[in-house]
């Protein structure tokens, strides 16, 4: 594990952290303090030799396999872009429904396959579970892109990268979550990885029937991390530093009406923003729909795309991880 340093980045190139080679990355549970600290500031390296010179070849040679069961934008792009910036090649498998799965192949038979082809296989699958079944079928490095409403452990990284970025700090900190806690994978893997600093305090606002999981819960408490739950956010909200709104997600439901009772439960706008601290940051995983009104987007508190932006260089870290390259 590298040691603490006086930047709050540790220098780009370490070789540290060499036992990340040819791993897998399933769960936010594999990630200590220190290891945290070494991706960001493998990540902060990767950002400026982006704004640098944009592409290079650390990666060169290498091959990345996107294997994408759920449809995504945001997480198969921000793959494809950070390979591709590390000069290694992609394999894009968006659409799985007209491959060879159709005809009744099994997620390990798929992952075997590609990995004749690939150096690393990215996996979204709608499966909780499923990505450690990928990584115990394959030889090169899985990389779990959310499975279900299960975690999705690249994404806590980039979040919390975005909250050192725009803040500075990780320690001494608030954290709100507003809206669908309890099929909402990046907040469950936020909360875990959160838990990991210090003085954190974590709110959870959310409609009854989305209350963040027992389970996270239990496993938050076990670090001595204080929670509350709320239905309102009116209360918490001025002592908010990081809002992290999610959007309710009706393809997680089974019965629409369901849905229809809680889709509107929160909206984000300035009016209700002036009840705020001035500096914090709000959140989102994206998509949104009607939960952060767009009149909103100019506030320099508004994050959400930055925060996108910084996932590509988290995600450049993760795979010069595994591939052996950071």
């Amino acid at each position: 594990m590298p040691t603490q340093s006086s930047s709050p980045y540790l220098p780009f190139g370490e070789n540290k952290h060499a036992a990340w080679y040819g791993k897998d990355i399933i769960s936010v549970k594999q990630f200590e303090r220190a290891d945290l600290e070494y991706i960001f500031g493998v990540a902060h390296e990767m950002r400026g030799m982006v704004e640098r010179v944009g592409t290079f070849d650390l990666l060169k040679g290498k091959i990345l396999a996107n294997l994408f069961y759920e449809p995504s934008t945001r997480t198969s792009s921000s793959f494809t872009a950070a390979m591709e910036r590390l000069g290694g090649s992609v394999i894009p498998i968006n659409e799985v429904k007209y491959s060879s799965v159709s005809k009744g192949e099994s997620l390990p038979d798929t992952v075997r396959t590609l990995e004749c082809y690939a150096d690393v296989i990215v996996l979204r699958h709608p499966e909780t579970g499923s990505a450690a079944i990928a990584a115990k079928a394959a030889r090169k490095p899985v990389i779990n892109a959310g499975d279900g409403v299960g975690e999705h452990p690249t994404r806590a990284p980039l979040d919390t990268f975005t909250v050192m970025e725009e803040l500075g700090r990780l320690d001494n900190l608030t954290v709100t979550m507003l809206g669908d806690l309890k099929y909402g994978r990046t907040v469950h893997s936020l909360a875990r990885l959160l838990s990991k600093f210090s003085n954190v305090k974590l709110n959870y606002v959310s409609p009854d029937i989305l209350r963040m999981p027992k389970e996270v819960m239990a496993e938050v408490a076990e670090r001595n991390i204080p929670q509350a739950e709320y239905t309102s956010l009116e209360k918490v909200l001025p002592e908010t530093d990081v809002l992290y709104v999610t959007r309710v997600q009706k393809e997680r439901f089974e019965d629409p009406a369901d849905y229809e009772k809680v889709k509107g439960a929160y909206v984000i706008d300035p009016d209700v923003m002036k009840a705020a601290k001035k500096e914090m940051a709000v959140l989102h995983p994206l998509p949104r729909v009607t939960e952060i009104s767009v009149d909103f987007d100019d506030d320099p508190r508004a994050a959400y795309f930055r925060q996108m932006e910084y996932g590509l260089y988290v995600r450049m870290a993760l795979l010069a991880m595994v591939l052996g390259k950071a």
